[in-house]
């Protein structure tokens, strides 16, 4: 049989395979599983009769520890992620992004006020996927990653790695985010006593149609009183010496900000310190008696809806020349209602959404 398929076209070689497969069948009717298997043994996944032929001939079953795999049995291995067009499953489509999420390894990172820190780092890694392709080696971006994690990390690293792993995989775009828990130190507002307040933060680094930005992420915690309470108890005790307490409650900003090129370096430290300034109400960590007082005092100057509060973070946001666009979602977790008062300010088109994530609210949640 002579089956020639260096100039046939597409339809013309499936006829032609299962012409062949049909040959390898009739003869393997009349063979016996010891000539099948000499010829090679993965025609019998091939055959109607698979199941005269499974596990000929014995296969091991003892791990074998001493097996090397060298260049030439690696080059034997089938990858059907790089396999051709026609494995595709579903729709011929572009696919924004594929990759790895939550992988964790220890970093090192630059501080503002204390030197390098190593910190436990949760790594998103994502590439698009043209419309032809099948997939993408994953592994290639923890590869691609892990030759760059033991560098202290800055933006510029972490550029080096995304640029290692769009070349390693042949993608047009690519994003690396990397999320820890950052420890500041911070003093209590009267009693002299200091305290670790961990603050969630994450970088991002995308490149889309050939243009690269950076982002910064921080989820700030504080306290809100109730304007509106806070007048209301106030009437009580002025009209009707009755002792009333207005509302107040744990609240949660997720401040994500665009950090532009050619600017000096915005820290972790800084984006704090711009959000402690626009809502100074953060939660304490070491408090004695006159810390607490103290506290009551700051939330009764310092009065704020989420209304407000997202437009004092944007005001703060506003007047760093470091920031570019930014986005400010707030969630107030109520205490006199039985559901949260939420805001989403966006200024630029990097955050810009006409819909948003079901979860996004539910995710700000500050679990101690």
């Amino acid at each position: 049989m002579t089956i020639q398929t260096g100039t046939m076209d597409r339809q013309s070689k499936r006829d032609a395979a299962k012409a062949a497969l049909q040959a390898l069948r009739d003869w393997a009717a009349e063979a016996t599983p010891t000539e099948v298997a000499e010829l090679d043994p993965a025609i019998s996944r091939l055959l109607p009769q698979a199941d005269d032929f499974a596990n000929y001939p014995a296969l091991r079953r003892a791990y074998p520890e001493d097996f090397q795999a060298d260049e030439a049995y690696r080059d034997t291995l089938p990858d059907l992620q790089n396999g051709p067009e026609s494995l595709i499953k579903g729709a011929r489509q572009q696919i924004q992004h594929v990759g790895i999420s939550n992988f964790r390894l220890p970093i090192r990172f630059h501080t503002r006020d204390n030197g390098d820190l190593t910190l436990e780092t949760s790594v998103t890694g994502t590439v698009s996927l043209e419309a032809e392709k099948k997939g993408i080696n994953m592994s290639r971006i923890i590869r691609s990653f892990y030759k760059h994690a033991e560098q202290t990390f800055s933006f510029e690293v972490i550029e080096a790695a995304l640029d290692a792993y769009m070349s390693d995989l042949d993608s047009f775009d690519a994003r690396i985010q990397m999320r820890f828990s950052f420890p500041v130190k911070v003093p209590s507002l009267r009693s002299g006593l200091e305290g670790f307040q961990y603050y969630d933060i994450a970088l991002e680094l995308v490149e889309k149609n050939g243009v690269r930005r950076k982002f910064m992420h921080l989820d700030y915690v504080y306290s809100s009183t109730c304007p509106c309470s806070l007048e209301l108890a106030e009437h009580a005790r002025r009209t009707r010496q009755q002792l009333a307490t207005p509302h107040s409650q744990r609240s949660v900003a997720r401040i994500s900000v665009e950090v532009l090129p050619d600017q000096k370096c915005l820290w972790f430290e800084d984006l704090i310190d711009l959000a402690r300034s626009a809502v100074s109400t953060e939660t304490q960590v070491m408090v004695k008696r006159e810390d607490e007082q103290a506290f009551a005092e700051l939330n009764a100057a310092n009065p704020i809806f989420v209304e407000d509060a997202a437009r004092l973070f944007c005001e703060a946001l506003q007047g760093d020349p470091r920031v570019g666009d930014f986005r400010v979602v707030a969630s107030h977790q109520e205490s006199l209602h039985s559901h949260d008062a939420v805001s989403v300010l966006t200024q630029g088109d990097a955050f810009d959404a006409e819909s948003l994530d079901p979860r996004l609210f539910a995710s700000l949640y500050h679990v101690g």
